[in-house]
């Protein structure tokens, strides 16, 4: 397992889907993809916390943060050599800032902070929570909905990262995406040469 969380240098365009849980990451990070032919990065964290469960019984605890960021970035940096000029990243190392500070009280590990001052992302998707909770084993806040869809717009806010809110059903978040990043595209290295 990578022990540092830095992302790969690359010249593809990356995006982050972002935001509280099931309000439809998945599911757009993989449309995305396929739209513009490439490839997207699922989140670890599920994986990760559904194995534990499995065998334990316990939940998420603070020392699983950091083997979630490293595990997670390890994912996007393997992901990133196959992408076809853009990538679309189901979760961030800033999302699991979020978790941990919403779960411990304001404490993330001080390697995941910093991460987040240094890693980058082209163009956040922050995903409204106007599309029905689906329950499943590691969804856990169906009535915090709000207080946690706050959480991550003040996360990109008090760090000033580019953003596009995207509501509505599956297509019309798929539209604004597309318009969005379409637009990105133009002024990107790829667009200039």
């Amino acid at each position: 397992m990578e022990t540092r969380l830095n992302q790969f240098k690359s010249n593809c365009i990356k995006v982050a889907l972002f935001g509280p849980e099931s309000t439809g990451k998945t599911t757009l990070a993989q449309a995305l993809a396929k739209h513009y032919d490439t490839t997207w990065v699922p989140e670890f964290a599920r994986t990760y916390l559904e194995e534990k469960w499995h065998k334990s019984h316990e939940i998420c605890a603070p020392e699983d943060i950091l083997p979630i960021a490293i595990g997670q970035l390890k994912l996007e940096n393997e992901a990133v050599k196959r992408a076809n000029k853009i990538i679309f990243c189901d979760t961030t190392l800033l999302s699991t800032q979020v978790y941990s500070e919403a779960y411990f009280d304001g404490w993330c590990n001080k390697k995941v902070v910093q991460a987040n001052k240094e890693n980058r992302y082209d163009l956040y998707f922050l995903t409204d929570i106007d599309v029905p909770w689906e329950k499943d084993l590691l969804r856990d806040r169906p009535n915090q909905r709000e207080e946690m869809f706050e959480k991550f717009a003040a996360a990109l806010t008090k760090r000033n990262l580019t953003y596009a809110l995207l509501s509505g059903s599956h297509e019309q978040r798929m539209k604004c995406a597309i318009e969005k990043l379409n637009k990105l595209y133009e002024t990107h290295i790829y667009a200039k040469g």
